[in-house]
């Protein structure tokens, strides 16, 4: 195991545009769900390249209603990605990792996260990676995986920016329900009645 510290960083700031959800009952204001972002880069890691997706997908989770309990940057290790996925899921609901998702030799994230969960989620990566085709064939080659861990959702994401917050938006309306299921709330609408 590499005796590298990861560096982390807690956000103290959210937005407050809460998604469908449990409901804080004392005060009848609904609950923030609440996300982690690793991003997985060597060059971020040593300071030798800026962090260009780590923000944006903040951004687009804190304005998607989520409050942002921290993010992290490991370098392209698998023991400080997984050990990274562990405590992440400790805190937060959703977790999402931007980078390491492709075929460079040491692009590992999908292998770290397939050793945290407990169960893969393959629908969310076809479909980020079907959406991302779309945009540019190169999204063919992203090998990112989906699972869980407990009650919580691990979302691999590309390292590119544009292809990290594309492939969030193409799932984020698909979370709150999953999120819902993984928390036990497994109740059907009921039925439009004609």
């Amino acid at each position: 195991m590499s005796a590298r510290v990861s560096l982390r960083s807690r956000v103290s700031s959210f937005s407050h545009f809460p998604l469908p959800g449990p409901y804080n009952q004392a005060v009848g204001e609904p609950l923030l769900r609440t996300a982690a972002v690793i991003t997985v880069s060597d060059g971020c890691f040593q300071g030798t390249r800026e962090d260009g997706s780590g923000p944006l997908l903040t951004r687009l989770l804190n304005d998607s209603g989520f409050a942002v309990v921290f993010t992290v940057v490991v370098p392209d290790e698998i023991p400080a990605i997984s050990a990274e996925l562990r405590i992440s899921a400790e805190s937060a609901s959703l977790v999402v990792t931007t980078g390491g998702t492709g075929l460079a030799p040491r692009d590992v994230t999908p292998e770290a996260t397939l050793q945290v969960c407990t169960r893969t989620v393959p629908g969310l990566s076809e479909f980020m990676r079907l959406e991302g085709m779309k945009q540019t064939p190169m999204a063919s080659l992203s090998r990112g995986v989906c699972g869980t861990v407990g009650k919580t959702l691990i979302l691999n994401l590309p390292g590119s920016p544009a292809g990290a917050v594309a492939s969030l938006r193409t799932v984020l309306p698909l979370v709150p329900h999953a999120l819902d299921l993984l928390a036990g709330k497994t109740e059907h609408a009921k039925p439009l009645e004609s």
